[in-house]
């Protein structure tokens, strides 16, 4: 017995200092780093219809990230809703050529939203960071219309914020579980809009990724098959507010007790454009309401989440 738990002891110190070896490594190696191998894209004709639609996207799917209110401009800002990941600054997108993307060409940009993969350092941008893999190439290049206009929000400036420290569960995630997702081999096509359904879906899941804050967690998120994400629009997941404030998401699925199940389309696109929902206190930051949404575009999301299996998950929205 006395020989059998000497060995066991052995053992169990063992696998101590490899845990420790292997933490060490992961600390101080940081964030992977790839070979960046920008495909060979046209210069985006920038056309006021794109950079119309471009503004109306990333007015939702960039701006609560990269709006600072000091400078009124996409300066970035400090992420403080998602402390777990390290203290995080989102990067100035501006026009800026120093400080900003002014200097990155067309190709760079859109290889670097599709990949996450920084087409200069190749370093590896963590999960806090969208990857738009499944966004249509049409409204990807609109996107980047509307970051080479002259809109206020994205002329040059030099605000320069800290470096990101990034947490030791950031580096770990980015070494085992979440790695960059390789460029489309293919056009990615506009959705059908006489579709409901796939506009919907196309809104939802691929244009605004809804699904990675209304799942049960960023870190089991998986953005090349969304509906494989953990507690798939079951909400759940526990972000901090701009006031320091802790907001946790809501059930998006059509569960009649706990989710939307028993909202009317009127009250669901009410709640989507507005942030006046039926049944408690109005949406507050980080969701904003989307009045960049069409009422039609609102009826599609809520048209496919209505197609979402249902998950009994109360959410309590006071912590």
């Amino acid at each position: 017995m006395k020989r059998f738990l000497k060995l066991l002891g052995k053992f169990l110190l063992v696998v101590l200092v490899v845990i420790l070896v292997a933490a060490a490594f992961i600390a101080f190696r940081g964030i992977p780093t790839y070979k960046a191998e920008v495909p060979d894209i046209p210069k985006v004709e920038i056309t006021p219809a794109r950079v119309e639609r471009g503004a109306k996207i990333a007015g939702m799917l960039c701006r609560s990230c990269h709006y600072n209110n000091e400078t009124q401009k996409f300066t970035g800002r400090a992420m403080s809703e998602v402390s777990e990941f390290g203290k995080i600054y989102s990067r100035n997108i501006t026009n800026d050529k120093e400080v900003g993307i002014g200097g990155w060409t067309d190709a760079q940009l859109i290889y670097f939203i599709r990949t996450g993969i920084n087409p200069f350092t190749g370093k590896y941008s963590p999960p806090y960071m969208p990857k738009l893999m499944h966004i249509s190439d049409e409204d990807l290049r609109s996107i980047v219309a509307f970051l080479r206009s002259d809109n206020d929000l994205v002329k040059p400036d030099k605000a320069e914020l800290p470096p990101t420290d990034p947490s030791f569960l950031t580096k770990f995630l980015c070494l085992v579980a979440f790695k960059p997702y390789p460029f489309p081999d293919h056009q990615i096509p506009e959705p059908d809009t006489t579709n409901q359904l796939a506009w919907g879906k196309y809104i939802t899941l691929y244009q605004l990724e809804c699904f990675a804050c209304h799942s049960a967690d960023f870190k089991k998120m998986d953005v090349a098959t969304p509906e494989n994400s953990a507690g798939f629009f079951g909400g759940g997941n526990v972000m901090r507010s701009t006031d320091g404030s802790m907001v946790t998401t809501l059930n998006l699925t059509p569960d009649e007790e706990t989710g939307i199940g028993k909202w009317s389309e009127e009250q669901f696109v009410t709640a989507l454009r507005t942030g006046v929902v039926p049944n408690g206190p109005p949406l507050r930051n980080p969701m904003l309401p989307y009045l960049q949404l069409t009422e039609q575009e609102a009826k599609a999301v809520y048209a496919y989440l209505r197609t979402v299996p249902k998950l009994n998950h109360k959410i309590d929205r006071g912590i």
